[in-house]
């Protein structure tokens, strides 16, 4: 496992302690104090432009707080070197964000690789990942323009996979899917993380994709945190926000949490 030292003391895997982003003179992200458990899922929900992305971006140091403090196994992300920092945490956005001119094989071991794992403890690797993500052996060859949307985001996550990462960041991974292989990839993440525990930040605008993944869903509006509730507390909020997200998505929510039809 690909892993960033952990502290005795340490207790979130994840950490933004009053932490703000601005560029260009525009304020995105003011005052975020939030913890991310270890092997939770805590789904970032919010509209376009509310910061969930920005969030994800900073734990991996893809961007730099402005103000604030992030902390990654107890340690501010500033104390790993940022490439070893990367590698130890799995990344998916949407489409998979494969590389064209690379074979499946190649996409999801590429990290083991840059590690400097032998072929054929990488073979094994791909092998193992393309059956847990319940993709075919055979699709090793294939490149990712000759796949499916459903079949590429699988890709994608497996390559998220590949070193073991403790943590996963996920950036909206299923918005771009048809409704059918959207169901399909959702059960099939539940599934993963039941058997693999990992630390998971999960962004959507979907609440129904937030009540069905998410240990607690942390709500942000404009570039602030609003709440962070479990979904059923969620459902039952009377936080402005959240009831205007429950009311926007219909009644019958909570019945198709008891139903497991979300």
């Amino acid at each position: 496992m690909l892993g960033l030292m952990l502290p005795p003391e340490a207790s979130a895997a994840i950490e933004f302690r009053d932490v703000s982003y601005s560029a260009g003179g525009t304020q995105i992200l003011s005052g975020l104090t939030l913890k991310v458990e270890r092997g939770e899922t805590l789904v970032l929900l919010g509209r376009s432009g509310s910061g969930k992305t920005t969030s994800l971006k900073l734990v991996n140091r893809l961007l730099s707080p402005t103000s604030g403090e992030v902390r990654v196994n107890g340690l501010p992300n500033t104390a790993f070197d940022v490439i070893r920092l990367r590698r130890s945490i799995g990344y998916v956005i949407q489409d998979g964000g494969l590389f064209p001119h690379f074979t499946v094989e190649r996409n999801i071991g590429l990290v083991p690789k840059i590690e400097g794992w032998p072929e054929e403890r990488i073979r094994t690797r791909v092998t193992e990942l393309l059956r847990i993500v319940g993709l075919p052996t055979e699709m090793a060859v294939r490149y990712p323009r000759q796949l499916s949307g459903g079949q590429r985001q699988r890709v994608g996550v497996a390559r998220a996979l590949a070193a073991d990462p403790e943590i996963l960041l996920m950036d909206e991974p299923f918005g771009a899917l048809d409704p059918l292989t959207r169901d399909e990839l959702q059960r099939e993440f539940l599934s993963l993380q039941q058997r693999l525990h990992k630390t998971v930040m999960f962004v959507t605008h979907d609440l129904r994709e937030a009540l069905r993944l998410g240990s607690r869903i942390a709500l942000m509006e404009a570039g602030r945190l609003v709440t962070v509730l479990a979904p059923r507390e969620f459902l039952r909020s009377a936080d402005p926000w959240a009831a205007a997200y429950v009311r926007a998505f219909g009644d019958g929510l909570e019945s198709s949490m008891n139903r497991g039809t979300l």
